[in-house]
């Protein structure tokens, strides 16, 4: 499974903002740092405004910062968030699946099965998980080899 851009710049300015909780951040403070466009990540953030997970200050100190505490922040519900579907396969969608095989394919209960599973290993985290097991860029995190269970 591949996340889209939208969910891994979700991710990024998650990971950033729980890594800098002393100060307010700015959009261009993400987007440098990541090297991603300012305006894909003005989408982003306010989509986390508008969950609630985020919160933006507005004037000419203002910028943004986390809602929620790190680990009121579940990862998977981020990525089911900032989703657009799970389909995995052209069977998976009702409305455009023209596959031949779908009634007696077995496929389609595997990669569900495998979804479910990568989807239950993400529920298991947290932002304050991520941000323990991550460094600022240039930085050394505190555990080199992370496994999840």
């Amino acid at each position: 499974m591949r996340l889209t851009a939208y969910t891994d710049y979700t991710l990024r300015t998650l990971i950033y903002l729980g890594m800098h909780r002393d100060r307010l951040a700015t959009i261009q403070d993400i987007a440098d740092v990541h090297g991603i466009s300012k305006n894909h990540l003005m989408k982003v953030v306010y989509q986390l405004g508008l969950s609630g997970m985020v919160e933006t200050v507005r004037g000419r100190n203002g910028g943004l910062r986390l809602k929620l505490e790190p680990e009121q922040i579940n990862i998977g519900a981020v990525v089911r968030h900032s989703e657009t579907d799970f389909y995995m396969a052209e069977c998976f969608d009702p409305a455009s699946n023209a596959c031949t095989l779908a009634p007696a394919c077995a496929l389609k209960g595997v990669l569900g099965a495998a979804t479910a599973a990568y989807l239950r290993v993400l529920d298991g985290v947290t932002l304050a998980d991520l941000i323990a097991h991550s460094a600022p860029p240039g930085g050394r995190a505190d555990k080199a080899i992370i496994v999840w269970k």
